[in-house]
Protein backbone atom coordinates (compact mmCIF):
# COMPACT_ATOMS: atom_id res chain seq x y z
CA UNK A 1 0.00 0.00 0.00
CA UNK A 2 2.90 2.35 0.65
CA UNK A 3 4.25 1.70 -2.78
CA UNK A 4 1.06 2.78 -4.42
CA UNK A 5 0.97 6.06 -2.51
CA UNK A 6 4.53 6.99 -3.56
CA UNK A 7 3.77 6.26 -7.14
CA UNK A 8 0.83 8.53 -7.08
CA UNK A 9 2.90 11.39 -5.64
CA UNK A 10 5.48 11.05 -8.41
CA UNK A 11 2.82 11.25 -11.07
CA UNK A 12 1.47 14.42 -9.53
CA UNK A 13 4.92 16.01 -9.48
CA UNK A 14 5.47 15.03 -13.05
CA UNK A 15 2.18 16.64 -13.95
CA UNK A 16 3.12 19.77 -12.06
CA UNK A 17 6.54 19.79 -13.72
CA UNK A 18 4.99 19.37 -17.09
CA UNK A 19 2.57 22.14 -16.42
CA UNK A 20 5.32 24.46 -15.32
CA UNK A 21 7.24 23.69 -18.48
CA UNK A 22 4.19 24.37 -20.53
CA UNK A 23 3.68 27.64 -18.79
CA UNK A 24 7.26 28.61 -19.58
CA UNK A 25 6.76 27.81 -23.27
CA UNK A 26 3.54 29.80 -23.41
CA UNK A 27 5.32 32.85 -21.95
CA UNK A 28 7.95 32.79 -24.68
CA UNK A 29 5.36 32.71 -27.46
CA UNK A 30 3.50 35.69 -26.05
CA UNK A 31 6.71 37.73 -25.98
CA UNK A 32 7.37 37.02 -29.67
CA UNK A 33 3.86 38.01 -30.56
CA UNK A 34 4.37 41.30 -28.68
CA UNK A 35 7.52 42.05 -30.74
CA UNK A 36 5.68 41.46 -34.04
CA UNK A 37 2.73 43.57 -33.02
CA UNK A 38 5.11 46.38 -32.00
CA UNK A 39 6.88 46.39 -35.42
CA UNK A 40 3.75 46.44 -37.62
CA UNK A 41 2.34 49.85 -36.52
CA UNK A 42 5.67 51.51 -37.32
CA UNK A 43 5.69 50.12 -40.83
CA UNK A 44 2.09 51.12 -41.33
CA UNK A 45 2.87 54.62 -40.11
CA UNK A 46 5.83 54.92 -42.48
CA UNK A 47 3.69 53.76 -45.40
CA UNK A 48 0.98 56.26 -44.50
CA UNK A 49 3.52 59.10 -44.31
CA UNK A 50 4.99 58.09 -47.68
CA UNK A 51 1.53 57.95 -49.27
CA UNK A 52 0.59 61.33 -47.85
CA UNK A 53 3.81 62.87 -49.15
CA UNK A 54 3.08 61.42 -52.61
CA UNK A 55 -0.48 62.75 -52.51
CA UNK A 56 0.78 66.17 -51.43
CA UNK A 57 3.27 66.26 -54.33
CA UNK A 58 0.60 65.23 -56.84
CA UNK A 59 -1.78 67.84 -55.45
CA UNK A 60 0.93 70.53 -55.73
CA UNK A 61 1.69 69.50 -59.31
CA UNK A 62 -2.00 69.75 -60.20
CA UNK A 63 -2.12 73.15 -58.55
CA UNK A 64 0.81 74.36 -60.65
CA UNK A 65 -0.81 73.09 -63.86
CA UNK A 66 -4.14 74.69 -63.03
CA UNK A 67 -2.41 77.98 -62.17
CA UNK A 68 -0.50 77.95 -65.47
CA UNK A 69 -3.65 77.17 -67.43
CA UNK A 70 -5.52 79.97 -65.67
CA UNK A 71 -2.75 82.48 -66.45
CA UNK A 72 -2.81 81.43 -70.12
CA UNK A 73 -6.60 81.79 -70.13
CA UNK A 74 -6.36 85.33 -68.72
CA UNK A 75 -3.76 86.34 -71.31
CA UNK A 76 -5.79 84.81 -74.15
CA UNK A 77 -8.97 86.52 -72.95
CA UNK A 78 -7.15 89.86 -72.73
CA UNK A 79 -5.85 89.48 -76.30
CA UNK A 80 -9.30 88.54 -77.58
CA UNK A 81 -10.83 91.54 -75.84
CA UNK A 82 -8.26 93.87 -77.40
CA UNK A 83 -8.94 92.38 -80.85
CA UNK A 84 -12.68 92.73 -80.33
CA UNK A 85 -12.38 96.38 -79.35
CA UNK A 86 -10.11 97.13 -82.32
CA UNK A 87 -12.43 95.66 -84.93
CA UNK A 88 -15.85 95.91 -83.25
CA UNK A 89 -16.90 98.81 -85.52
CA UNK A 90 -15.62 97.27 -88.74
CA UNK A 91 -19.05 96.53 -90.24
CA UNK A 92 -20.39 99.99 -89.36
CA UNK A 93 -17.40 101.77 -90.85
CA UNK A 94 -17.65 99.66 -94.00
CA UNK A 95 -21.19 100.92 -94.49
CA UNK A 96 -20.07 104.52 -93.91
CA UNK A 97 -17.42 104.25 -96.64
CA UNK A 98 -20.18 104.52 -99.25
CA UNK A 99 -21.27 107.81 -97.68
CA UNK A 100 -17.70 109.09 -97.84
CA UNK A 101 -17.45 108.06 -101.49
CA UNK A 102 -20.60 109.98 -102.36
CA UNK A 103 -19.46 113.09 -100.51
CA UNK A 104 -16.10 113.01 -102.27
CA UNK A 105 -17.82 112.67 -105.66
CA UNK A 106 -20.13 115.57 -104.82
CA UNK A 107 -17.18 117.77 -103.88
CA UNK A 108 -15.25 116.78 -106.99
CA UNK A 109 -18.18 117.44 -109.30
CA UNK A 110 -19.15 120.74 -107.66
CA UNK A 111 -15.60 122.03 -107.71
CA UNK A 112 -15.55 121.89 -111.52
CA UNK A 113 -18.88 123.71 -111.79
CA UNK A 114 -18.47 127.50 -111.82
CA UNK A 115 -22.11 128.00 -110.84
CA UNK A 116 -21.93 125.80 -107.74
CA UNK A 117 -22.47 127.53 -104.44
CA UNK A 118 -19.11 127.81 -102.71
CA UNK A 119 -20.76 127.75 -99.26
CA UNK A 120 -22.36 124.39 -99.99
CA UNK A 121 -19.04 122.98 -101.18
CA UNK A 122 -17.30 124.27 -98.09
CA UNK A 123 -19.97 122.77 -95.82
CA UNK A 124 -19.78 119.38 -97.48
CA UNK A 125 -15.98 119.46 -97.29
CA UNK A 126 -16.13 120.15 -93.57
CA UNK A 127 -18.54 117.25 -93.13
CA UNK A 128 -16.15 114.97 -94.95
CA UNK A 129 -13.26 116.09 -92.76
CA UNK A 130 -15.26 115.35 -89.62
CA UNK A 131 -16.12 111.86 -90.82
CA UNK A 132 -12.51 111.15 -91.70
CA UNK A 133 -11.50 112.40 -88.26
CA UNK A 134 -13.89 109.88 -86.69
CA UNK A 135 -12.37 107.19 -88.90
CA UNK A 136 -8.92 108.12 -87.69
CA UNK A 137 -10.03 107.87 -84.05
CA UNK A 138 -11.07 104.27 -84.70
CA UNK A 139 -7.84 103.37 -86.50
CA UNK A 140 -9.21 103.69 -90.04
CA UNK A 141 -6.74 105.14 -92.54
CA UNK A 142 -6.84 105.50 -96.35
CA UNK A 143 -4.46 103.47 -98.50
CA UNK A 144 -1.97 105.53 -100.51
CA UNK A 145 -2.11 104.03 -103.98
CA UNK A 146 -1.24 106.59 -106.67
CA UNK A 147 2.21 106.12 -108.24
CA UNK A 148 2.76 103.06 -106.04
CA UNK A 149 3.70 99.64 -107.35
CA UNK A 150 0.60 97.50 -107.73
CA UNK A 151 0.15 95.26 -104.69
CA UNK A 152 -2.66 92.66 -104.86
CA UNK A 153 -2.80 92.64 -101.07
CA UNK A 154 -4.10 96.25 -101.07
CA UNK A 155 -5.14 97.01 -104.64
CA UNK A 156 -7.83 95.68 -106.93
CA UNK A 157 -6.91 96.22 -110.58
CA UNK A 158 -9.91 97.22 -112.66
CA UNK A 159 -8.04 97.80 -115.91
CA UNK A 160 -4.61 98.35 -117.44
CA UNK A 161 -3.45 101.28 -119.54
CA UNK A 162 -0.35 101.73 -121.60
CA UNK A 163 1.89 104.45 -120.27
CA UNK A 164 5.24 105.92 -121.19
CA UNK A 165 5.42 108.10 -118.07
CA UNK A 166 5.22 105.34 -115.47
CA UNK A 167 7.06 102.08 -114.95
CA UNK A 168 5.26 98.86 -115.69
CA UNK A 169 2.77 97.63 -113.05
CA UNK A 170 2.32 101.05 -111.41
CA UNK A 171 -0.96 102.49 -110.12
CA UNK A 172 -1.73 105.47 -112.38
CA UNK A 173 -5.35 106.14 -111.33
CA UNK A 174 -7.53 105.48 -108.30
CA UNK A 175 -11.21 104.83 -109.02
CA UNK A 176 -12.18 104.08 -105.44
CA UNK A 177 -10.08 104.71 -102.36
CA UNK A 178 -9.14 101.78 -100.16
CA UNK A 179 -8.95 101.77 -96.37
CA UNK A 180 -7.21 99.92 -93.56
CA UNK A 181 -8.53 99.41 -90.04
CA UNK A 182 -5.46 99.11 -87.83
CA UNK A 183 -3.42 96.35 -89.51
CA UNK A 184 -6.38 94.74 -91.31
CA UNK A 185 -7.60 95.48 -94.83
CA UNK A 186 -11.04 97.07 -94.71
CA UNK A 187 -11.44 97.64 -98.44
CA UNK A 188 -8.92 97.41 -101.30
CA UNK A 189 -8.31 100.34 -103.62
CA UNK A 190 -9.87 100.02 -107.07
CA UNK A 191 -7.10 101.15 -109.39
CA UNK A 192 -5.87 101.42 -112.94
CA UNK A 193 -2.46 99.84 -113.52
CA UNK A 194 0.12 100.85 -116.10
CA UNK A 195 1.70 98.58 -118.65
CA UNK A 196 4.51 99.15 -121.05
CA UNK A 197 3.46 100.65 -124.36
CA UNK A 198 3.78 98.22 -127.20
CA UNK A 199 6.93 99.11 -129.19
CA UNK A 200 9.30 97.02 -131.32
CA UNK A 201 11.94 97.24 -128.56
CA UNK A 202 9.52 96.11 -125.84
CA UNK A 203 8.28 93.30 -128.07
CA UNK A 204 11.89 92.08 -128.42
CA UNK A 205 12.34 92.23 -124.62
CA UNK A 206 9.15 90.29 -124.02
CA UNK A 207 10.24 87.74 -126.58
Amino acid sequence: MMTGRNKTKIDIKNDESGNSKGNTTDTGESENETDVNTADPLKELEEKVTNKELEAKQTYDRFLRVSAEFENYKKRSAREMIEFRKYANESLITELLTVVDNIERAISTSSSDDQANSCIIEGVSLTLKEILKVFDNFGVTPIESLCKTFDPNFHQAVMQEESEEHPDNTVIAELQKGYMIHDRLLRPSMVVVSKLKATPENNKKNT
